[in-house]
């Protein structure tokens, strides 16, 4: 059991950062700062309904609209990036995206290079498996992370 001593100094701490001007969470590279009214840099990996690359033109799908919507919310335009997973992993890895699409699962292999949403809505693949859909985003930059998951469960994905 806590005891009010215990939990004093703790809030004294966070309420004399909050008073500093410190937010919290935080995007140690800037990300949400950066995109908003700017440029969302969006890697996308083909995969049935949630992502379609078309020989011309933007990504299409459920995501790619997910992502258009976010972008309006944050008044970012986006720069749409064609990859393989690894490819987008290691671009957000390296800082060199800012979203990764292309129907990712929660139990994505590229948890140790990239940080994931909140899944934001469930499927039954073929096996009958649920699927926990999720995007990924680079690693550390919460407040950015914050505001898409906010975003994505404020969403009605409908399949």
């Amino acid at each position: 059991m806590l005891r009010i001593r215990e939990v004093v100094p703790w809030l004294l701490l966070l309420l004399g950062l909050s008073s500093c001007g410190i937010a919290i969470p935080q995007d140690p590279e800037g990300t949400l700062e950066r995109v908003s009214g700017g440029t969302l840099r969006v890697g996308v990996s083909e995969n049935a309904e949630w992502v379609q690359l078309p020989a011309s033109g933007d990504p299409e799908g459920i995501e790619p609209e997910l992502v258009e919507e976010f972008a309006d919310t944050l008044d970012a335009g986006i720069e749409w990036v064609q990859g393989t997973e690894h490819e987008l992993a290691d671009d957000l890895h390296h800082g060199e995206l800012d979203l990764a699409i292309g129907g990712f699962g929660a139990d994505t292999p590229w948890i140790k290079d990239a940080g994931i949403t909140r899944p934001y809505t469930e499927t039954t693949d073929e096996r009958g498996k649920t699927v926990k859909h999720v995007m990924l985003v680079p690693l550390g930059e919460n407040a950015f992370l914050l505001k898409l998951d906010q975003f994505l469960q404020a969403q009605e994905v409908q399949l």
